[in-house]
């Protein structure tokens, strides 16, 4: 009985497992190259011809042109990591696609999913608990280890240049929006951060800036430009002539009715004026336009106004500044209106903004670069480390990097396993064994040996019993990477198992695909990735961005 459409295509058990993890695997391998402080840059060409030169996992995954249902499962990996973690994308998602690599070769011996899945989970949850048993402790006010957090996260990306001033800037604004909770814990907010970037100075004169910064001119050259104690108005209404909802059309007989209108108009601008006057506003930061006639009345008056600031800008300052967006002129009181120190910087083009009542917060972050493309991957480095020292600070636990976590997980992944009954314990073996790509790919993105390099590691932690004994990926040596201030948050590591898990376990279980249209087979097959027969068509590619890999 044919129960499904001409162009339909299932692929079942063996074959559709197979297939599920090379397409998966094939997105591992795309971005694993990225890996570490050696590891490469990718060049993104989107279809507009925009280009993103980054060595960042997630932002990678995005911008590449991927619509298979299975690598999509492993970009997800990605998205999830840096949601909850914000650092450690390339490492999620290299060990889901080794997971798989490894669950393929148990398939092989005839070992059925379910084992494997269970093996995994049980491996998962003992490597999460080891992680929080070697973790060490770290207190919010500890700036030295929170600093080695930032540069990690930074080292290997443009932002490593500058790595020193940058990372002191992001504890330094970590620090500025963090609060103690009432049960004693530390609460991060990255709301009350604004990171602005600007293009034609030096990374080295990016600074942190108590406020908020507005990349915007006053309306008129004659407006005053500094205020120690100014009312500030934050306005989403233009402030131009009201136009009707309907057309209509008016025939004028006479000069003199034409005055009337334009009389008309130029008392509802004033009326306008008048209630902002009245107000007691010295600044007005405006979302819509500012008609001509307007600006020249707000000049009279002695009060500054923008025009076109953004949304978002208008949000934070209604943060900085504690005032009211108002959206009706009709309706504006003096309670609306915030409380704010302004003034302009004449060579930055810039107006910085300072709240003055204590219950008001918020800080920028001031990225300078050379270009767009540098400032854009600096941005991205300092969001990343902003990121990872806030979920540090929250949850009070760091470890080694350099692979030395995952060397020592491994280690004692291998004994658990004989605690584990049945073929499950070949699962967990195989869990371990994917857990030390990390240094195997750190080693061989320095362009150093990776089975040498995981020897020296596995004999530092066996005899030694040295949680720490990381790569130094600079020297090629075997070293305590926690003195040598390589230190990562325990929840980005065990976020990243996690997700990994998750995402593989997720595409063991299926043993049958059935497509709505024809699945590709065209194509070499190779061991890098692509679907049985190469193809990752008809169920989707990795085309678009396929040529920049």
């Amino acid at each position: 009985m044919i129960i499904m459409g001409e162009d339909a295509q299932r692929v079942k058990d063996k074959d559709a497992q197979e297939y599920n993890i090379q397409a998966a695997r094939a997105v591992a391998n795309a971005v694993r190259s990225t890996l570490g402080p050696k590891g490469m840059d990718k060049m993104l060409v989107d279809s507009m011809g925009d280009v993103t030169i980054t060595n960042d996992g997630v932002t990678i995954l995005q911008e590449m042109d991927i619509d298979n249902p299975t690598a999509e499962m492993i970009v997800e990996v990605a998205e999830t990591q840096e949601d909850e973690a914000g650092d450690g994308t390339t490492t999620a998602v290299a060990i889901a696609g080794e997971l798989l690599k490894n669950a393929e070769d148990l398939l092989e011996q005839d070992i059925h999913p379910t084992a494997i899945i269970k093996g995994f989970h049980l491996a998962s949850q003992e490597a999460r608990s080891q992680i929080n048993e070697v973790a060490e402790g770290v207190e919010p006010g500890d700036s030295e280890v929170l600093q080695k957090v930032a540069e990690t996260s930074m080292t290997g990306k443009s932002s490593e240049l500058n790595k020193d001033l940058l990372a002191e800037l992001v504890v330094d604004t970590v620090e500025a929006v963090t609060v103690e909770a009432d049960d004693g814990s530390y609460v991060v907010d990255l709301a009350n951060v604004n990171i602005e970037t600007q293009t034609g100075r030096s990374t080295a004169e990016s600074e942190l800036l108590n406020g908020a910064v507005i990349d915007k001119d006053p309306v008129q050259d004659d407006m005053p430009t500094e205020f120690d104690e100014a009312d500030v108005l934050l306005l989403d209404e233009p402030i131009e002539i009201e136009e009707t909802d309907v057309d209509t059309q008016v025939n004028v007989e006479s000069p003199d009715q034409l005055q009337q209108f334009l009389d008309q108009e130029e008392k509802q601008l004033r009326q306008k004026v008048d209630k902002i006057v009245d107000s007691g506003a010295d600044v007005v930061f405006c979302q819509k336009g500012i008609d001509d006639l307007a600006q020249h009345y707000l000049s009279k008056e002695g009060i500054l106004a923008v025009r076109r600031t953004k949304k978002s800008d208008i949000a934070f300052l209604r943060d900085v500044v504690g005032a009211n967006v108002v959206s009706d002129l009709d309706s504006l009181s003096s309670e609306d209106l915030g409380r704010a120190s302004v003034r302009r910087d004449a060579d930055d083009e810039l107006f910085y903004v300072e709240g003055l009542d204590e219950e008001t917060h918020g800080v920028t972050l001031l990225l300078r670069g050379s270009t767009d493309h540098v400032v854009d991957e600096i941005e991205r480095g300092v969001q990343d480390a902003l990121d990872v020292v806030s979920t540090t600070v929250s949850d009070g636990r760091v470890v080694a990097g350099g692979g030395a976590i995952e060397v020592e997980v491994a280690r004692r992944l291998r004994s658990y396993a004989g605690s584990v009954g049945g073929r499950e314990q070949l699962a967990v073996e195989a869990f371990a064994d994917a857990l030390e790509l990390v240094p195997r790919v750190l080693a061989e993105n320095a362009g150093l040996d990776s089975i040498d390099t995981l020897v020296r590691l596995r004999e530092a932690h066996q005899e030694d019993e040295d949680t720490r004994a990381g790569l130094n990926v600079f020297s090629g040596d075997v070293e305590d990477t926690f003195e040598a201030g390589v230190v990562e948050p325990a929840q980005a590591k065990e976020q990243a198992i996690a997700s990994a898990t998750e995402a593989a376990n997720l595409v063991l279980k299926i043993d049958d695909i059935i497509a709505a249209d024809e699945l590709s087979t065209s194509g070499d097959g190779d061991d890098e990735g692509g679907a049985p027969g190469g193809g990752m068509g008809g169920m989707g590619g990795m085309g678009g961005m396929g040529g920049a890999m």
